[in-house]
């Protein structure tokens, strides 16, 4: 076949044809539109100064609950992530065959920490896990929605007392989001024995529940005809058991107000899954009350998570901004008219801005794929998804008006002569004692190049030498920024630059940048 193909093009077409196909080659090469991936973005100046303090605010967080921290591969084997995410495993990103292994980027934290914990065989620990995961989805870029992004969860695996852990994720979750400033949110918890057991006692067969479970997830994007249509047209069930469904999914209230009254529902308790899901679910609502959390949460039967590993509570952290606007798809037509099909930003929600449940199972179905019978290491856990956060903070614009791009504290600064030597000298002693400082890479330093270079880098403090200063072995320390209230500054002996220095900015209530935000975002 490949030989008659070869021999139908004459050598003379060929040859003619070689010189065009070069320059076409050679043009696409050198050709190319510089971007980043669709879904991925770079970050840099005040984004990254508010990320990092995302992440060392829920960091300092998750120690404080007694969690240490692992880190797993960034691809894992398929075979470990298929069969663990239900409908959306079509999102995995698969990679190409290398070395006779089948390898996908990780679809979220959760099912590397499962495998970590079943081939290490650890019995109990509470980890924390800040990394990014891949999702292969149609992104709406400044929503959060991206096909890389960040995920900082916290897991407690261990044998331990019906929902103590449970209550202590609910309440790391509610103090991690007020810790950044966010105060109005809702958290939407469920418990998938009792909402499988709403699906079996409404006529629902065992090999449908996950099914129809996806199709309930989608009640807080779509109206509840749009999902009752799904259940029947696609789903293969009946106009009644949809309508049942429905009579139960469409409620929520308070941990005690639903547990009351779905232990009242004859029906319901008929199945002993939900009935034990009501039981715990009475439980919860003794100890989140306890650790004074109980305002924040909403017992929502519309909440099913569609991710298949979960077995017991389940929850999602949503603000206002989590919705799609009211007109959506005029919006979304009007996005489309203009061609921009990469930002979906109009017409989306943020999303849940946190979600997290029980999987008790997971360790096992890996303990059991390696030999290992009887493994039963339940875990429970909360996955905060920090650019959906971030997009809800930048909106904040009394906040990112106040971020400085760097974390500069001090600018040196040197009259005359230039005295570069010294001014590496004052650097050093004041990086040597944790001072965030710069100065002018020039010898012969000009006054305004100076000046513009203290304004550019945002410090508060700068550090004056002259031809004075430096045959007196002092400094000068001055504030900066003043305007019409500028002063000369202070004159101190050289040996004591970094105590007056330290002295200065605390006084100026300026620590470094990240612990400038916190302390911001914590008054927002």
């Amino acid at each position: 076949m490949s030989q008659a193909t070869n021999t139908s093009v004459p050598p003379a077409a060929t040859a003619a044809a070689a010189p065009n196909a070069s320059k076409k080659s050679k043009k696409s090469k050198d050709n190319f539109q510089l971007k980043t991936p669709k879904g991925t973005k770079d970050w840099s100046g005040k984004d990254m100064i508010l990320r990092e303090s995302i992440f060392n605010s829920l960091s300092s967080l998750f120690k404080r609950h007694g969690g240490v921290t692992i880190d797993t591969p960034v691809f894992e084997l398929t075979e470990i992530l298929t069969g663990k995410y239900g409908e959306d495993s079509k999102l995995i990103y698969n990679l190409q065959d290398q070395g006779g292994e089948l390898a996908s980027l990780r679809y979220d934290l959760t099912v590397p920490f499962a495998r970590f914990v079943a081939m290490n065989n650890v019995q109990n620990i509470k980890r924390y896990h800040i990394a990014k995961v891949y999702r292969r989805d149609q992104p709406a870029m400044t929503k959060g929605r991206m096909r890389e992004f960040y995920q900082c969860d916290f897991d407690v695996a261990g044998q331990y007392d019906t929902m103590v852990p449970d209550s202590e994720i609910l309440a790391i979750l509610v103090e991690g989001l007020t810790g950044l400033g966010i105060k109005e949110f809702k958290i939407k918890i469920n418990h998938r024995k009792v909402l499988d057991g709403i699906f079996k006692v409404c006529g629902v067969k065992d090999e449908d529940v996950r099914k129809i479970s996806s199709a309930v997830d989608k009640l807080d994007k779509s109206p509840w005809e749009a999902v009752k249509k799904e259940m029947v047209e696609e789903k293969g069930q009946t106009e009644e058991v949809a309508e049942k469904i429905g009579s139960y999914v469409k409620l929520n209230g308070s941990i005690s107000e639903m547990a009351e009254k779905l232990g009242a529902d004859e029906l319901l308790l008929s199945d002993p899954s939900a009935k034990e899901g009501i039981e715990e679910m009475k439980i919860l609502a003794e100890y989140t009350a306890a650790f004074d959390i109980h305002q924040y949460l909403s017992f929502d039967l519309s909440l099913a998570r569609g991710l298949d590993y979960y077995t017991g509570l389940i929850y999602e952290a949503v603000t206002d901004a989590s919705k799609a606007p009211e007109n959506a798809q005029e919006l979304k037509k009007k996005a489309s008219k203009k061609g921009d099909v990469e930002d979906a930003s109009e017409y989306v929600g943020v999303g849940s801005i946190a979600a997290g449940g029980r999987y008790d199972n997971l360790v096992n179905m890996f303990a059991s794929a390696t030999g290992k019978k009887n493994v039963s290491i339940p875990c429970v856990g909360i996955s905060f998804g920090v650019e959906r956060i971030f997009s809800l903070m930048k909106a904040r614009n009394d906040l990112m008006d106040k971020i400085r791009s760097n974390s500069t504290q001090v600018y040196i600064m040197a009259f005359g002569d230039g005295y570069l030597s010294e001014r590496m000298k004052i650097a050093k002693e004041l990086w040597a004692n944790g001072i965030e400082c710069e100065y002018l890479y020039k010898a012969k330093a000009k006054t305004r190049p100076q000046f513009t270079g203290a304004e550019r880098s945002g410090a508060p403090v700068a550090v004056i030498i002259g031809k004075d200063e430096v045959a007196s072995g002092k400094v000068r320390i001055k504030k900066l920024n003043q305007g019409e209230d500028a002063d000369e500054g202070e004159l101190v002996d050289l040996k004591d630059v970094a105590t007056a220095v330290k002295s200065l900015l605390t006084k100026l209530n300026a620590g470094s940048s990240v612990d400038e935000i916190a302390a911001m975002i914590k008054g927002l």
